[in-house]
């Protein structure tokens, strides 16, 4: 059955606004635009004027598998065991029932790649899904989605200082990454032997992943803030040739030059937090405006649960407030990381064959004053804000996918 929301302003985010119609059929968005004719007998919504968007994307968040309110129970974010652990998948570790998803919804949120955390100097592969459903296996827009690495104090800290055991300084983190990638491309030589040979041979899953990283398969997803961390990204990047994406970046602006030269993206955030620790001192509101102007492509990261996942377009409003270019600030949390991470073919912008996430906003989302009104994920309404309770309801996955099963309960926070 096709559905078509009339009367809306719509802002594509790729191509120009326009007052118009979105008709999508089976989750996919068929047609847009002025003067489009609805289909017989599709279900309308009257948008009566409203901001019609795409689903905004979450480059990096740990929702899911650092759920929020149940403390140690819920947090799977971190196998702290092993300092290589290329082979986790954050995947594995996902319940699409934590409050986080709601939240997203509330917040226009409809995709996040899912990482785990940055305990290790290889935390594991990520996992890019949509914000509403059962399992999350029905969640699934891409996995593994990238590859997620830390640099600086977070695996220093937690090994060394913690553990006492490798790594225990910068250098030790970097000579893991080294000998991991080492290990990993002669790994690959030895299977390809084999092969050839017709030889058995012993699969390593961690190797197998790694290999993935090194023929451009999986982007290499570097936790780094400082300035030194991120050249040391860049060194390591280009010994073993793959692709880099700095995420966080609180010192990227010091790098712009270099990183817009060198075409490397940076998913930056989390911004609305404190000082915490001293790799992040220079996180300032005007750093993303700084990466922008310089030339470099920018995702805005809430970083959530660190910073509320909802929170992620008022990070955008007080970066604009600070020097971003607003349609940067939008490209910022839609269509750029859409492309950083390979997803631009279903998600980040309105376009014919692109899923139907779609995002009905009171007004436009950089007013601080607008909030999301009702939210379409793949074609299915799961979500409207009640001006009676001030309050989001949103459609229950299980009872609505033919299950009698109840989700679990939660309180909220």
């Amino acid at each position: 059955m096709s559905h078509a929301i009339i009367n809306a302003h719509v802002v594509p985010v790729v191509g120009d606004p326009f007052d118009g119609t979105v008709v999508f059929d089976e989750g996919r968005i068929t047609a847009l635009g002025a003067d489009v004719t609805v289909p017989e007998g599709a279900e309308v919504f009257d948008a009566g004027g409203q901001w019609l968007l795409p689903g905004f994307v979450e480059a990096h968040g740990h929702v899911g598998i650092h759920e929020e309110g149940i403390a140690w129970a819920g947090n799977d974010t971190n196998e702290g065991t092993e300092v290589n652990g290329a082979r986790f998948r954050a995947l594995d570790a996902i319940h699409p029932s934590d409050e986080g998803f709601r939240d997203a919804l509330s917040g226009g949120v409809t995709s996040m790649v899912v990482k785990p955390g940055s305990a290790n100097p290889i935390g594991g592969q990520t996992v890019a899904l949509k914000c509403w459903g059962r399992m999350v296996d029905e969640m699934v827009i891409k996995s593994p989605c990238s590859m997620k690495s830390a640099l600086g104090e977070n695996p220093k800290r937690f090994h060394g200082a913690e553990q006492k055991r490798l790594p225990s300084t910068r250098q030790g983190v970097a000579a893991v990454l080294r000998d991991a990638f080492t290990k990993a491309r002669d790994y690959g030589a030895k299977r390809a032997e084999a092969a050839r040979e017709g030889k058995p041979f012993d699969h390593d899953l961690t190797s197998e992943a790694l290999l993935q990283v090194l023929d451009g398969t999986l982007p290499w997803c570097q936790h780094t803030h400082r300035v030194d961390d991120i050249a040391t990204a860049i060194r390591i990047a280009d010994e073993f040739g793959y692709r880099l994406v700095i995420n966080h970046g609180t010192e990227a602006h010091l790098l712009a030059d270099v990183l817009a030269e060198r075409n490397l993206p940076v998913v930056i955030g989390p911004l609305m937090t404190s000082r915490s620790k001293w790799e992040v001192n220079q996180r300032s509101l005007a750093n993303p405006g700084h990466l922008a102007r310089a030339g470099v492509t920018i995702a805005i990261t809430t970083d959530a649960p660190v910073i509320p996942i909802n929170f992620l377009v008022y990070q955008v409003i007080l970066a604009v407030k600070d020097g971003l270019d607003r349609t940067v600030g939008l490209e910022s949390i839609t269509i750029n990381p859409a492309r950083i991470l390979g997803l631009d073919e279903r998600v980040g912008s309105l376009e014919v064959g692109k899923d139907a996430d779609l995002v009905l906003w009171s007004g436009d989302p950089l007013d601080i004053y607008s909030r999301a009104e009702s939210v379409w994920v793949d074609g299915r309404r799961v979500y409207d804000y009640d001006h009676e309770t001030n309050e989001g309801v949103t459609l229950d996955a299980y009872s609505t996918l033919g299950t009698t099963v109840a989700p679990p309960q939660r309180g909220r926070r």
